[in-house]
């Protein structure tokens, strides 16, 4: 007889063949751990021996978000995208535990059963505070941390960050279907998109369709809304922590080197931020798109593909301290 999690694993499998979005190049898989089953999305590398990498996407995203930074980086690192837990095509996990704790957990899972760690760790939004827990928690997993437009806590959001805070107010899983009800799933990916873009005219009829594919295929599920509202909770939540388990000191614990990526259009994470993360990541680079929004990897992949080869270079030689700042500002 097939296991709990054997099940689990073959049903994921069953969603998530014929996903929409993954590029030639691309597989994707799904894995059962304990508790989750995790879809990862891999990116064949172009040649033998290179180092692993991880990508976390943000929230509402899915692995698909890196697809065009890890064609650009497939020389450079071997790359895998996971799928949060109920974003994607990975399912809920058992628990329901949409915390930054909760996704936190399913990537070190991820690492542990992959055994490919220390990876070179990349998150986005979402994904760059639960990669900051990870790389705090677990240094032995974590070779290099790069983070874009890290959702670390700010004391005045700015007024186009407000509504992402709503969705986990209490009974939005029930109120959002009924209040976008109206609107059609290539609606809403325009509209996520525009928000996102630091300049919407880049949003390129293949970005757009593959969205537009992938939200339809994702607001037929269940779990939808309930994992989207949930995740923002939890993000909300660990805004509020404070001590040894708040972001920013979590940062400061963070041994890895890291590399900070910040849009100057970013309408979701404030560009002031930045100086801010600098000083808490103890041996940091900072990267300034000053066109870019709150998804450079997707608007701006080359130069971030640019940024990313050379804070590697910087770390395969000896340290030497709290890096310093580097692009435009």
């Amino acid at each position: 007889m097939p296991t709990t999690e054997e099940l689990r694993a073959q049903a994921a499998l069953a969603a998530a063949e014929g996903w929409p979005g993954v590029r030639d190049g691309e597989t994707l898989r799904t894995v059962a751990l304990p508790g989750m089953t995790l879809a990862i999305r891999r990116r064949a590398a172009t040649r033998d021996g290179l180092e692993p990498a991880l990508f976390v996407h943000g929230l509402g995203g899915s692995s698909r978000n890196w697809s065009s930074l890890m064609e650009l980086l497939s020389g450079d690192v071997e790359c895998e995208a996971v799928d949060l837990p109920g974003f994607g095509a990975s399912p809920p996990p058992d628990d329901e535990d949409y915390s930054v704790y909760g996704h936190a957990r399913a990537v070190i899972r991820c690492l542990e059963s992959s055994a490919r760690g220390p990876v070179h760790l990349l998150g986005n939004s979402l994904g760059g505070a639960v990669t900051t827990r990870v790389a705090a928690l677990r240094p032995d997993l974590v070779r290099t941390l790069t983070l874009i437009s890290p959702a670390l806590p700010e004391l005045r959001p700015q007024r186009s960050a407000l509504p992402t805070g709503l969705l986990g107010m209490p009974g939005m899983p029930r109120l959002l279907p009924r209040m976008t009800k109206e609107l059609t799933a290539g609606q809403r990916a325009r509209q996520v998109l525009r928000l996102c873009y630091g300049d919407p005219a880049r949003i390129t009829p293949e970005e757009f369709s593959a969205a537009e594919a992938e939200l339809e295929r994702r607001q037929a599920l269940p779990y939808f809304w309930d994992s989207l509202s949930r995740s923002a909770r939890g993000l909300v939540n660990a805004y509020t922590l404070g001590g040894q388990h708040s972001l920013w000191r979590q940062a400061e614990r963070v041994l890895a080197p890291t590399l900070l990526v910040y849009g100057g259009r970013d309408r979701l994470v404030s560009f002031r931020m930045a100086r801010r993360a600098t000083r808490a990541f103890g041996s940091s680079r900072l990267v300034v798109l000053p066109e870019a929004g709150h998804v450079a990897m997707m608007e701006f992949p080359e130069e971030v593909a640019h940024g990313f080869r050379e804070f590697l270079t910087g770390t395969a030689a000896p340290p030497g301290g709290r890096g310093e700042p580097h692009g435009s500002s």
